[in-house]
């Protein structure tokens, strides 16, 4: 079972900034094809997509944080980001990196708090 490998998750204050990198080990799949995403979820909730972006590079969000976050691809470092930007205390969570929805990050855990 292939697990991808998960970073840059902390405690920030409110409207402060986190970047998450998420990537594939080594050569064993190439993520050119495809859709990658990242996913959510806080205590006592669901699950929930926060971003994605296809193989084409369109991007998707979830509407809580248009315009705050921002997701990218580096399909030659076979790595997907998430940039956070003017982070509230709702988006604390432990947030989950996807490729294709067959391999997934083992969580990171992002907390926004003074």
């Amino acid at each position: 079972q292939v697990q991808l490998v998960e970073s840059g998750g902390g405690l920030v204050q409110p409207g402060g900034s986190l970047r998450l990198s998420c990537a594939a080990p080594g050569s064993v799949f190439s993520i050119n094809t495809m859709a990658l995403a990242w996913y959510r979820q806080a205590p006592g909730k669901q699950r929930e997509l926060v971003a994605q972006i296809t193989r084409f590079s369109i991007t998707n969000y979830a509407d809580s944080v248009k315009g705050r976050f921002t997701i990218s691809r580096d399909n030659a470092k076979k790595t997907v980001y998430l940039q956070m930007n003017s982070l509230k205390p709702e988006d604390t969570a432990v947030y989950y990196c996807s490729m294709g929805l067959q391999y997934w990050g083992q969580g990171t855990q992002v907390t926004v708090s003074s």
